[in-house]
């Protein structure tokens, strides 16, 4: 289970994350909504520890993340996988040379440059690249690829990492309606067949409802709803966008693609966590 306790970050006389508490199961799917500035990025960040906590703690399983450092915060990295908005890949290197810099954490900087990896560790990236309809563009440059694309290829990444938690913050935000969903299904489809928490970052509240089991909903740095997505009313979805944001919110939303590996929103599975690490061993 991970669990923020109290968890505040502050910049200078501003509050940004102001004492959040939550608990979220191994294998949930949850995503954070609020306007921009709500907190959200930050929380997230704070997690993987991109962003030091001001005040509180995070703790995965008992242990407690927020004092991890030097070797132990990098497996803790390597634990709780990053998608950010704008993809980070290298533009002048092939597909597949992206995915297997998630295994960056378990070689190091040198190795990784080098291309130093093991057959295994090659056929999991295509195996990563396959799940998501991507092994066709192993050999192609990162910066030939659509939007949509490059997000595929990063959560890609994100799996060679092993993760047992994914980040995703506004993964789909640069993206337009059909790519948005092929990646919202992805994150939704990793997350109930390999059992992996998903904790998602997105604007709008149709998409939180179509694909997370939990909603949190966040406003100037605090957590002002938290519970089913049936349960959120329009008066709570009013105090979490503002009646200006209404609009914004209820926008551009997602609705899931008949695409091949496409799973119904159902509650996720423990997974095959165990068979998928195997393959690297």
């Amino acid at each position: 289970m991970l669990e923020l306790r109290g968890l505040e970050k502050r910049f200078g006389d501003v509050t940004a994350v102001d004492q959040v508490g939550l608990s979220i199961p191994n294998g949930q799917m949850v995503g954070v909504i609020g306007r921009s500035g709500a907190g959200k990025s930050t929380l997230l960040r704070m997690i993987n520890r991109l962003a030091e906590p001001t005040g509180g703690q995070v703790l995965f399983e008992g242990r407690d993340v927020s004092a991890l450092k030097g070797r132990e915060l990098m497996a803790w990295r390597a634990q709780c996988a990053m998608i950010f908005q704008q993809f980070n890949l290298v533009n002048r290197l092939d597909v597949i040379t992206n995915v297997l810099l998630g295994r960056l954490n378990y070689h190091g900087v040198l190795d990784s440059m080098l291309k130093r990896f093991s057959e295994a560790e090659r056929a999991f990236a295509i195996r990563a690249l396959d799940r998501l309809d991507m092994a066709q563009t192993a050999l192609q440059r990162a910066d030939t690829l659509s939007g949509g694309q490059q997000q595929r290829v990063a959560i890609a990444r994100a799996l060679m990492q092993e993760p047992r938690i994914m980040l995703a913050d506004e993964p789909i935000a640069s993206l337009d309606p059909r790519n948005a969903a092929i990646v919202m299904d992805a994150l939704r489809t990793i997350n109930q067949e390999e059992g992996i928490t998903v904790v998602c970052n997105l604007h709008t509240l149709d998409t939180a409802r179509a694909y997370c089991d939990r909603i949190v909903g966040m406003a100037q740095g605090k957590v002002v709803f938290d519970g089913l997505p049936h349960e959120l009313t329009t008066d709570q979805a009013r105090e979490i966008y503002g009646v200006e944001g209404m609009d914004e919110a209820l926008s551009e939303s997602v609705t899931s693609t008949s695409l091949p590996g496409t799973l119904p929103n159902t509650s996720p599975t423990k997974g095959t966590v165990e068979a998928r690490r195997s393959a690297v061993a």
